[in-house]
């Protein structure tokens, strides 16, 4: 039995997911349902519990600032939110799960069928410590990158990212002091990640850092030249946008 708590500060959010859970989910035993991030903060920490249905959107502390404080974790997170367009993109990029309100059934049982195999293969994923790191940016600019790997986390400065190259359902790193690295993160991830940070998706299949161009050639596209000597095209869809970063550095 999977040993549940909710914390979510709006009500009927709340009492929609505990009829869900009580009537869907058999394998999840709710232990309790909290109103307010310091209330569910306490019960972690004197319950214990295996998986937490977490509001990422709570007034005076986040759900994310609330994982914050119970680090380390030793308990599955379920995201549940509503509208936040970014935090979604960092729990997609840590290959966490998360439930949009008003809750789906079926989304709910696949992602606590998700929870229960975790649980039973013992993998605590170190995920969880990688979205906490890239959400703190979600005002600003990414200046290190957290990346999820088979072996934990990968942390990369941005100014150290040349460029991303799509290959496949895989994002190649163009790195300035050390090899490239293949993660299994597609480029659209990466886009969304580092749009604010001074990189441009110049094709389909790449996304250069704007600090990193050496000279710019014009053509129908164009191509730049990076810092590593890489010529990169500009397809002709994309170019509007990128001469227009091109103005700003």
């Amino acid at each position: 039995m999977i040993r549940a708590l909710i914390i979510d500060d709006e009500t009927d959010a709340r009492e929609v997911l505990r009829m869900a859970i009580e009537k869907y989910c058999p394998e999840v035993s709710l232990m309790g349902v909290y109103e307010s991030p310091e209330q569910g903060l306490k019960a972690i920490q004197e319950q214990q519990p295996d998986l937490v249905f977490l509001d990422v959107q709570m007034p005076q502390m986040s759900g994310f600032d609330l994982l914050q404080q119970a680090s380390p974790l030793s308990f599955e997170v379920i995201f549940v939110t509503a509208h936040d367009q970014y935090a979604i993109k960092a729990i997609r990029f840590s290959a966490l799960d998360y439930l949009l309100k008003p809750v789906d059934v079926d989304d709910l049982m696949h992602a606590v069928s998700k929870v229960q195999e975790r649980l039973q293969q013992k993998n605590s994923a170190p995920q969880y410590q990688s979205v906490l790191n890239n959400i703190q940016y979600r005002a600003r600019k990414i200046d290190r990158l957290a990346v999820p790997t088979l072996e934990g986390i990968e942390f990369f400065e941005t100014d150290d990212i040349i460029y991303c190259q799509a290959d496949g359902n895989y994002t190649r790193l163009f790195l300035t002091h050390h090899p490239g690295r293949l993660i299994s993160k597609n480029l659209k991830d990466f886009e969304h990640l580092l749009a604010a940070s001074g990189f441009c998706r110049v094709h389909h299949s790449s996304l250069i850092n704007m600090k990193h161009i050496q000279k710019y050639v014009k053509g129908e596209g164009g191509y730049v030249i990076l810092t590593d000597n890489h010529h990169v095209d500009i397809s002709r869809r994309k170019k509007e946008e990128f001469l227009s970063l091109l103005n700003k550095l």
